[in-house]
């Protein structure tokens, strides 16, 4: 079918946001697939965005192009959130904002809707906002039924926006979740079947929920055929668009993405969450190892927004202000518990300027250098002028510390444009729920995140992430993402898992396949039904992929003697069992993985993990073996590759976090991919473990499983 495309209400928003081809493209493919498909809330069509990537400029666009071609009315769902449903609509006003003044569009958040509109007014293209919630759904099946029932009879297009489980209920209780779940979804499911003709589009970032949904309980043996929406229209990606790329895969390599994570430790993280003035007393908060994470994530906000504004004042740029969002816990408590935490530390700072000035200076100085190494920009200020700034934004009051929950009304919260309202020129935001999902937070340099992935499953955890949106290059060196290594590894395996499945939704790869594993209770890997993944326990296994353990020191010198005599005859045994191997290279040999597994399990026993990193071994032999056995030929077997006499250093470059590349050498990553492509790799590369480089002294070996080459990604629970 051939859309019109020149109509006045796209031409007004296209005018207005200079829309690109492929922005047009989809709005057009979005609009005629809802026009020649039948969609239905159980197969809805489907708009696919990235977090924070334009989801919202995209459907407004098609509301446009769909008022151009026949629709009359649009219900946009939203969120059950105040703050949302304020957003939601306050961007309407501005899309549609000429052709509202022409009288051509009226919009209304459902519960302002008025008692007594006419028929002129009911003639206009209509635009409703209603949250996912009980009153508004049902104060919108009166409006179309009872009150204006001319609505329910016009060309009708339902938008349902952050399309997922997730967003629909927020209470504890998760038996009043699933009641007040279905309370909704009664009520939406009784609107669309009174209006059949209604099209019906689902938006979202996180679609598993929508996709990942089976027909049946039956499962087969190895891949299970996602539920798919009647058709989907990837939303494109725009060019200064940051997300998971850049904090989990760009940060593992020579970038200024490597100095954006700061780990946390655990404790730290309890303390706030929970008050607990026993271990916060006021005069050790600059001192004591429990606050140090919190302590540097307040010190580089206000260092890193001073050398922003300084870049931007010798550029003669207008003055920015920046955001900083602390997201650990949704009770009120415990924001007031960490508001005053971090009111506390600001005055210490204060103390410190006018009692220890040459001390205070030294943590600006340390934040300083850091950024420093972080940076590309052309223009970087020096030291005191950094310096001065910061000490201006104590003496100025510059810096803004703010609760944001429900308690507050939501016009206080939010600015003209339904975002998140910047009062000063550096604003540290303490929330939870109101800071989730869907609210636009400008100029954000900062996020201290502690929600405990081991409480959601599939797409909260990554839709918390507000650090992901259009953020300039020049802010991103300044970017700091703070949370505890299990946290950061968490997320990085659900970016891995968004990504892997994006692009098997992209591409149709493996005609749309998806293979579900677990590890079960007799350390095996089973097929499994993927409602039953908590993905804050999966991986995604694909080709080339590294597992490795990070974050460890070795046991005593003494010990560690004593255990590597015994690990070294081992592994020299292992090429008895060799069935393949490098004629002139004996480092590379094709063995039993049942010779492999003790040996491995051998080296974990010398190593120590720190608080708050984990590599279970049995989770990690699993795979191994599972992995050994799905090549036609030679089932059972893996690659070792062996290497010695390394020297990599305990902490990468910063000193801070620790190193994750110790086959980062020669040429033992490109040999695994050469030798691993239908049988895992596994690189046991033997380090000489010297005090200078942040060990004990003593050698031992950092093991290295490569997946194989040619692999169909499997979903893997551990």
């Amino acid at each position: 079918m051939t859309l019109k495309m020149n109509g006045d209400y796209f031409n007004a928003l296209n005018n207005r946001n200079q829309y690109n081809q492929q922005e047009i493209q989809a709005m057009y493919d979005t609009v005629s697939n809802l026009m020649t498909i039948s969609t239905t809330e159980h197969k809805p069509g489907m708009l696919l965005g990235r977090i924070q990537s334009g989801k919202t400029r995209s459907f407004m666009g098609s509301i446009a192009l769909g008022f151009d071609n026949g629709f009359e009315v649009v219900i946009i769902l939203t969120k059950n959130s105040n703050a949302l449903a304020r957003q939601t609509y306050e961007r309407l006003r501005q899309e549609f904002e000429v052709l509202m003044a022409d009288d051509r569009v009226i919009a209304y958040d459902i519960m302002q809707l008025p008692q007594d509109l006419r028929q002129f007014e009911l003639k206009k293209r209509i635009v409703i906002v209603a949250k996912k919630e009980k009153k508004n759904v049902e104060r919108l099946t009166h409006a179309l039924f009872n009150q204006y029932p001319s609505l329910a009879n016009k060309q009708m297009m339902i938008i349902d926006d952050e399309a997922d489980y997730a967003s629909v209920v927020y209470e504890k209780d998760r038996d009043k979740n699933l009641t007040e779940l279905k309370v909704i979804a009664t009520q939406l499911d009784d609107i669309k079947r009174r209006v059949p003709t209604a099209a019906y589009l689902q938006v979202t970032a996180t679609p598993y929920s929508l996709y990942l949904q089976p027909d049946s309980e039956t499962l087969h043996a190895r891949g299970y055929q996602p539920k798919r929406p009647a058709f989907t229209v990837l939303v494109p990606t725009f060019d200064a668009y940051v997300g998971g790329k850049f904090y989990f895969e760009q940060s593992k390599l020579n970038h200024p993405a490597s100095y954006v994570y700061q780990p946390i430790t655990d404790t730290e993280l309890e303390i706030l969450r929970k008050e607990d003035k026993r271990r916060a007393k006021p005069d050790y908060l600059l001192t004591s190892k429990n606050f140090i994470g919190l302590r540097a994530a307040l010190i580089n906000f206000i260092v890193g927004g001073n050398i922003r504004n300084l870049q931007q004042q010798h550029a003669g740029e207008r003055l920015k202000k920046y955001a900083f969002i602390m997201h650990t816990i949704t009770t009120k408590k415990a924001h007031m518990w960490q508001y005053e935490l971090v009111q506390m530390i600001e005055q210490r700072l204060k103390i410190l300027l006018q009692t220890d000035e040459t001390a205070f200076k030294q943590l600006i100085k340390s934040s300083y250098t850091q950024f420093k190494q972080s940076t590309k920009a052309h223009y970087f200020p020096g030291i005191d002028d950094v310096y001065e700034a910061v000490k201006a934004t104590f003496e100025e009051e510059t810096l803004l510390i703010t609760i944001v929950n429900s308690e507050q009304d939501v016009n206080q919260l939010l600015n003209h444009a339904g975002e998140l309202n910047l009062r000063a020129p550096l604003n540290f935001f303490i929330g939870g729920q109101i800071l989730d999902r869907g609210i636009t937070i400008g100029n954000l340099i900062g996020f201290y995140y502690g929600r405990d992935p081991k409480k959601f499953q599939q797409d909260t955890v990554l839709q918390h992430s507000r650090m992901y949106g259009a953020r300039p290059q020049e802010d991103l060196y300044v970017t700091r993402f703070y949370t505890t290594p299990r946290i950061y590894d968490v997320m990085e395996r659900m970016h891995a898992f968004d990504e892997d499945l994006r692009y098997a939704f992209e591409t149709g790869r493996n005609e749309g396949e998806v293979i579900f594993m677990m590890h079960d209770a007799h350390k095996d890997i089973v097929p499994c039904n993927p409602n039953k993944l908590l993905l804050s326990k999966v991986m995604t296994v694909k080709g080339k992929k590294r597992f490795l353990p990070v974050g460890f020191q070795t046991k005593s010198k003494t010990e560690m003697t004593r255990r590597m005599k015994q690990i070294d005859q081992q592994i020299e045994s292992l090429r008895r069992y060799a069935i393949q191997q490098n004629a002139n290279d004996n480092r590379h040999i094709l063995v039993p993985v049942v010779r492999v597994i003790p040996i491995l399990e051998e080296i974990m026993a010398t190593l120590v993990m720190e608080e708050g990193y984990e590599w279970q071994i049995e989770t990690y032999t699993s795979l191994l073996n599972y992995l050994s056995r799905l090549s036609a030929n030679h089932t059972g077997y893996v690659w070792v590759i062996t290497r010695n006499n390394r020297n990599i250093s305990r902490y990468r470059q910063d000193g801070i976090r620790f190193a994750d590349r110790p086959d980062n050498g020669q040429d033992e990553l490109k040999q695994s991919y050469q030798y691993g492509t239908t049988h895992p790799t596994v690189m046991l590369l033997r380090q000489n473990g010297d005090i200078a480089q942040g060990w004990r002294g003593a050698p031992f070996y950092w093991p290295v499983i490569v997946a194989q080459t040619k692999l169909t990604t499997i979903v893997f629970e551990g």
